[in-house]
């Protein structure tokens, strides 16, 4: 697909982010349709990417905003979704951050301590104002995803534990400027297999029954996000089966009259959209590794050195026989490595290379180590 474009990519500097339009509109279409189904809430997590032609699109789709930071919350509003469609998560939400999405008259705090209940109470007081929350709940299931992207066991730092529930209802009966609406949960990133959904379904109907019990009727459940991509075959399968995944939350979450349903999908929305392009700077032939040296590194994709993730990487200017290479950045780390012994048609100096799926989590965590310039994005 994107040797299609070949001409048009020339033309820019390298390294720079390819988003397809078109793909991210077809990607988003087919998730607002599955959910739309159920009536089922979708908040885009801003933490994917924050681009402001992404944005726009998610919005026109109707889709609210999950946002982790006091910036994420100003870009949301500042590309025009509503106060009423944000909802603020984060183990570590700063006063700052708080008094500003208080202002903001934001839907929801997802609020992840007893501690944090407390400050968020004293600071809606000050402004008199009454703060609605959601109480992200540690359900301890696991995600069965790399170790950095799993947040719903009781060893990472995410989230209310079971155990602390009761104390939490104590301490909320005090608090007289928060109002509990909701549970949220969340337990990891990158989510290919769907029984783990389904063992989330089946904990969180647990809680729901502890609540119950305790004469607490909530008005929304938030079940997060974290549905993974297929980062191997990218234009087989160019976004997830939005239709197996809603249906399951419908068929094995058990709601009460009027309960909402909320959803935070980031890299499934995004992820294939997105391509990092670079330019071959030099190869080096070794006895046992030959080096296809990029200028683009891990400070434009740091996935593959931080989460030992694979990408595909496409050449897009050479049609000649395999040869394999260990495609590398330009940084002056060991790990600058975007993928070892990997196949592609023989390269040469100037050749443009693609490094695919990396529309979530790609330039949204770039950084300038090395004082290098931040990557453009383009658009087509």
């Amino acid at each position: 697909m994107l040797k299609q474009h070949i001409q048009e990519l020339q033309q820019h500097p390298t390294p720079f982010y390819a988003y397809n339009l078109s793909l991210l509109r077809q990607t988003l279409q087919a998730a607002k349709q599955e959910a739309e189904k159920y009536n089922y809430h979708v908040h885009y997590a801003l933490k994917a990417n924050a681009n402001e032609p992404i944005l726009t699109e998610m919005r026109e789709h109707g889709f609210g905003a999950d946002c982790v930071s006091g910036n994420e919350i100003k870009a949301a509003i500042a590309n025009g979704f509503a106060p009423k469609d944000v909802v603020f998560a984060g183990v570590g939400k700063s006063d700052a951050e708080i008094n500003y999405a208080l202002d903001q008259e934001i839907f929801c705090f997802n609020c992840e301590s007893s501690h944090e209940l407390s400050v968020l109470n004293e600071l809606a007081q000050k402004k008199d104002k009454v703060a609605r929350v959601a109480l992200r709940i540690n359900p301890n299931v696991n995600a069965n995803t790399h170790k950095y992207i799993t947040t719903g066991l009781e060893e990472n730092k995410f989230g209310i534990n079971a155990w602390e529930l009761e104390s939490v209802l104590a301490l909320l009966e005090e608090l007289k400027h928060v109002e509990l609406i909701g549970i949220h949960f969340h337990i990891g990133s990158q989510i290919t297999d769907l029984t783990v959904f389904k063992n989330l379904c089946t904990r969180v109907n647990e809680f729901q029954e502890w609540f119950l019990a305790h004469n607490i009727r909530l008005q929304h459940i938030n079940v997060g996000g974290g549905l993974g991509v297929d980062y191997y075959n990218p234009d087989e399968q160019a976004h997830p089966d939005f239709e197996a995944y809603f249906a399951l939350f419908n068929q094995f979450l058990e709601l009460r009259p009027g309960q909402e349903v909320h959803f935070e999908l980031g890299r499934a929305l995004v992820a294939h959209c997105g391509t990092l392009v670079s330019k071959v700077l030099y190869i080096k032939n070794g006895q046992n590794t030959n080096f296809a040296i990029l200028d683009a590194g891990m400070t434009e994709l740091i996935r593959p050195a931080l989460y030992q993730s694979y990408h595909k990487i496409e050449n897009l200017s050479s049609d000649k026989e395999e040869v394999k290479y260990d495609v590398v950045g330009p940084i002056c780390e060991s790990s600058d490595c975007f993928g070892k012994a990997v196949s592609l048609p023989e390269t040469s100096r100037g050749d443009l290379i693609a490094i695919r799926t990396a529309g979530a989590y790609g330039e949204v965590m770039s950084s300038g180590y090395n004082l290098r310039d931040r990557a453009k994005a383009i658009y087509y």
